[in-house]
């Protein structure tokens, strides 16, 4: 077994029996200074959604998760009176890690598993797929998860706040990942730091099980 890959599988085992995982993100945001930020403060917002990229996230689920970190910063979904639209993207990128640690050819080499993406980010959206991982390869599967959230005040149309938060990890568990990518990318809400910073997010323990007459929840297939 290559090195990255034990030192991978060593960082998965103490994480599972330290306790809960934490997601670090690299965070970036830009917001409207006062009075334009006025509008922020217990928001109400409604969602609304882009152009579609193939392969993307289910927007419903992009949604639901910003929806679920909103509401933690006290802003509230309202459809009926809104006064900020909110517009959210996410995806995954899949690549390989070498013996060395470094991207098996870079991301954009024909190894890659899957990426799928929709709406802004660092390295914007899109769909690609690969053909596979020979089984000789001692390279280690890794994954670039990113999210963005843009606010924008529907009287005036200004951007009022622009976030995103990106990570990069061995961590393929997609829906939990970029949940609480959301989270970190409204780190200091409604005035959040200038410039990249750095947040960390405990991840949420998963849902109980189903009760035995309940039907099972419906999830997305995991990135491989």
């Amino acid at each position: 077994m290559a090195r990255i890959s034990l030192v991978l599988m060593t960082g998965v085992l103490v994480a599972c029996a330290a306790g809960p995982r934490t997601v670090g993100a690299d965070v970036r945001t830009s917001a409207a200074q006062p009075p334009g930020n006025a509008v922020l403060q217990g928001a109400h917002y409604r969602f609304e959604r882009g152009q579609l990229v193939a392969g993307q996230p289910a927007p419903e689920k992009l949604e639901a998760m910003a929806q679920a970190a909103l509401a933690r910063v006290g802003a509230v979904r309202d459809d009926v009176r809104p006064r900020v639209s909110v517009q959210v993207g996410g995806y995954v990128n899949a690549y390989w890690i070498d013996e060395s640690g470094l991207p098996y050819g870079g991301m954009s080499n024909p190894r890659v598993a899957l990426s799928v993406g929709v709406g802004r980010g660092w390295h914007g959206g899109g769909l690609g797929l690969g053909f596979g991982w020979p089984m000789w390869d001692p390279s280690t599967p890794a994954y670039v998860s990113e999210v963005s959230l843009l606010m924008r005040d529907l009287s005036t149309g200004q951007i009022v706040y622009d976030t995103r938060a990106r990570h990069d990890g061995p961590w393929h568990d997609t829906e939990n990942v970029l949940a609480a990518l959301f989270v970190a990318a409204l780190e200091g809400y409604p005035q959040p730091a200038q410039g990249v910073r750095r947040v960390a997010v405990p991840l949420l323990p998963p849902a109980p099980a189903a009760a035995p007459n309940a039907p099972a929840p419906v999830q997305a297939p995991p990135v491989r």
